[in-house]
């Protein structure tokens, strides 16, 4: 007998839809397999995309924890749902996207004069308004404070910890031979008023190179695939998730 049960939908994104369930303290999130690029201007449907972003995100998560990193993290769903569903605890989201880049790529080569691919030390954190209506602008310094979304203390540990997910997921892509672009994370606040790590961790919000490849295009293995016509989405995602599945644990089944 399962230790929950599935009740109504709370929300739908682009690539996610949230469940509640009879238990106040956990809800149910489905991975679809709609790609979208462009602020949903270019679509698709991608047989298995969601099954993979759900694995690769538990395993993900769950070397995050392995190093005290906290998230909303509590299982993936029994195999019966189809391996694309995950149990996580409630949070608010904060609507601010944390953006991390160890390399130049995508479009901070197009706002600042700076080479594909450039080493960024120390990584640069952008914080961006999560807001699809008005296409997710960066925000400045003074924006940031006209919002009042964050307080100067909470903007301290959300950079934080940002920067501590980040040398988590550097450490891990490179013993299986991946480089870390860039990623973005969404961070919330759970019932008790803790910080942690929410949405997902996947080839959708991570940038990915193939260290030993050389080509510009084939060394991708990431959503930069659907956003560049590239081909081979699907199977790219498949060999970032057969990769991690060599050094990491069997990911939790919550029961």
């Amino acid at each position: 007998m399962s230790a929950y049960a599935l009740a109504s939908l709370l929300h739908e994104g682009k690539a996610k839809r949230v469940h509640a369930t009879d238990r106040p303290d956990l809800v149910a999130v489905e991975f679809k397999d709609d790609a979208t690029a462009f602020n949903a201007l270019k679509k698709a449907q991608l047989s298995g995309k969601g099954w993979h972003n759900c694995q690769i995100s538990a395993l993900l998560f769950e070397q995050l924890a392995s190093q005290d990193i906290p998230t909303h993290y509590r299982g993936l769903a029994e195999a019966e749902h189809g391996g694309n569903w995950m149990l996580v605890r409630p949070v608010r989201i904060i609507p601010i996207e944390v953006v991390i880049r160890n390399r130049a790529a995508g479009s901070l080569c197009r706002q600042m004069p700076i080479h594909a691919g450039t080493p960024l030390e120390p990584p640069l954190l952008d914080l961006y308004y999560k807001d699809d209506g008005l296409g997710d602008p960066l925000l400045t310094e003074a924006r940031l404070e006209r919002l009042a979304l964050l307080t100067a203390e909470e903007r301290a540990d959300v950079e934080r910890l940002a920067r501590e997910v980040n040398t988590a997921l550097v450490k891990v892509f490179d013993r299986v031979g991946l480089i870390l672009v860039d990623f973005k994370i969404e961070l919330g606040y759970t019932a008790d008023g803790q910080l942690v790590v929410a949405d997902e961790i996947s080839p959708d919000t991570c940038r990915l190179w193939d260290r030993a490849v050389e080509d510009v295009n084939e060394r991708i293995l990431d959503k930069d695939r659907f956003r560049q016509d590239l081909g081979g989405v699907v199977e790219a995602y498949g060999q970032v998730l057969k990769r991690l599945q060599g050094v990491c644990p069997e990911p939790l089944i919550y029961r």
